[in-house]
């Protein structure tokens, strides 16, 4: 999927990863959406991790293309259910979240990201994709903080 949204209709772009914390940045573009008069583009990255030692390579029976797609959808449906924002579009892109998003955001109102995702740790205030969004984002950033 494209993560390149066209045309000069107002978008947000949600950093989607399935955590808690990325249904939350889902949930206040969708408060957000209205006021801007923006649609929410929701988008995923996955890349092949860096694996040292591994004999064989990456296991034949993982595809994490489709694992991203399974995320994606899962999210949306936990967040909006049958009831999805008008003209929500879901992307999946490879590449480190990082600059998927930054690229993805480039024409965006907004840029919504949560504060802490899946990976890396726990005791951070504000991870890794998140610092880096909000600081080489050309559009407004927020960084969702908690789950509620």
């Amino acid at each position: 999927m494209d993560t390149k949204v066209t045309g000069t209709n107002p978008h947000i772009v949600v950093g989607i990863d399935g955590s808690d914390s990325s249904k939350n940045a889902l949930q206040w573009a969708a408060r957000l959406a209205p006021a801007l008069g923006a649609t929410i583009h929701a988008v995923i990255a996955w890349e092949y991790p860096i694996v040292f030692g591994l004999e064989g390579g990456i296991p034949g029976a993982w595809k994490p293309d489709e694992t991203a797609k399974d995320i994606l959808r899962n999210t949306l449906d936990s967040v909006f259910g049958k009831e999805r924002p008008v003209g929500l579009k879901g992307s999946i892109s490879q590449g480190h979240a990082t600059f998927v998003l930054l690229d993805a955001s480039e024409k965006a109102e907004m840029l919504i990201v949560g504060s802490r995702g899946l990976g890396g740790f726990s005791g951070l205030l504000l991870g890794s994709v998140s610092s880096a969004c909000a600081e080489h984002a050309k559009c407004p950033v927020l960084v969702v903080h908690g789950t509620d």
